[in-house]
């Protein structure tokens, strides 16, 4: 495989190829977002990585990297509810139908496509199927979670594998594909949190402000080691505290969830409350515990002056390693 890693991030697409395992290069990777360049940089430093609007792409150029795959993650905000849901009257597609344009000029064998649940009823999603119609691709979509490889996230997700004919698929082409994934041997059930977190001094810096506990206590999401599941982080992680993320207390469950009832019943401003409230030890999670359930190799890392907020925003905009590694191997 010759990929094309468009949208490149901080090198999701790249790291789930690695994985793989299968014969293949890099030929290019394009991203404009200048923090999530050094962060790829710092990662692949032999990949030719430009700093270029998609927009500004022209199939001479794509010729000229001599590339037969692509594999890309169009910006979802158009189709998320924070995002407003406007579709293809959102600026932010204009990239994706771009490239679409320019796809019957190009000798793309095989294309991967990730993107926010929701996708697979917007208008952008019907044009894409009529080009990859036009073009002779045969394609199948999936809407995949991490949660179902044996990944303790949630993180539902839209993806699509498109092959140009006459080559087909190992399997047989479905409508949309949730629970029955084609692949072999898959988990029945997920690992625990305890096995991602990082057993380091110093993770108090991430402990959750008494000011958000006594005014956001009720709507958090709380993971603990036995926990074999959490929520979807997003790039406001650390920021905002509802529907961001899971936050974690390294205390016993049934000891955790023994405290939490009484606070239910206590004045949020009396001393006994703040007392038992940072008994709990809430805490966020590490940038690195995040990684590791995104299924991010170890070596993984950051460039030393990325400060957390970028650490969080990017992994927020980044891809579950381990699910686009199996549909890799799918196409």
């Amino acid at each position: 495989m010759k990929i094309l890693e468009l949208y490149s991030g901080i090198g999701g697409m790249h790291m789930a190829f690695q994985e793989t395992g299968l014969q293949g290069i890099i030929k290019a990777a394009i991203e404009i977002n200048p923090t999530a360049n050094l962060i790829y940089k710092h990662n692949f430093p032999e990949t030719h990585l430009m700093n270029l609007n998609i927009e500004g792409l022209t199939s001479d150029l794509i010729k000229k990297l001599d590339v037969d795959t692509i594999l890309m993650s169009p910006p979802c905000q158009p189709f998320t509810r924070n995002g407003k849901m406007n579709d293809i009257n959102d600026p932010r597609t204009e990239s994706f139908q771009h490239i679409l344009n320019l796809l019957p000029e190009l000798k793309i064998k095989n294309i991967l496509i990730e993107n926010v649940k929701g996708f697979e009823k917007s208008l952008m999603r019907s044009q894409l199927v009529k080009v990859l119609n036009e073009n002779s691709y045969s394609y199948q979509e999936f809407l995949l979670s991490p949660n179902q490889f044996g990944i303790p996230n949630s993180r539902l997700r839209y993806y699509c594998l498109c092959k140009k004919l006459p080559e087909t698929f190992s399997f047989e082409i479905q409508d949309c594909m949730m629970k029955n994934y084609p692949g072999k041997n898959m988990p029945s059930t997920c690992f625990e949190i305890g096995d991602i977190l990082e057993n380091l001094q110093g993770l108090s810096k991430y402990n959750l402000p008494e000011t958000i506990l006594r005014k956001r206590l009720k709507i958090l999401d709380i993971c603990y080691k036995n926990s074999r599941r959490s929520c979807c982080f997003t790039k406001a992680y650390g920021r905002f505290i509802e529907g961001t993320g899971s936050v974690f207390s390294d205390i016993p469950q049934e000891v955790a969830e023994r405290n939490l009832l009484k606070l239910y019943e206590i004045d949020c401003n009396s001393k006994e409350y703040s007392d038992l409230v940072q008994s709990l030890g809430l805490r966020f999670f590490t940038p690195k515990e995040i990684s590791r359930l995104m299924c991010f190799p170890e070596q993984f890392s950051f460039p030393k002056d990325i400060t957390e907020r970028q650490k969080y925003m990017v992994l927020g905009n980044s891809v579950n390693v381990k699910v686009v590694s199996k549909l890799i191997k799918l196409l």
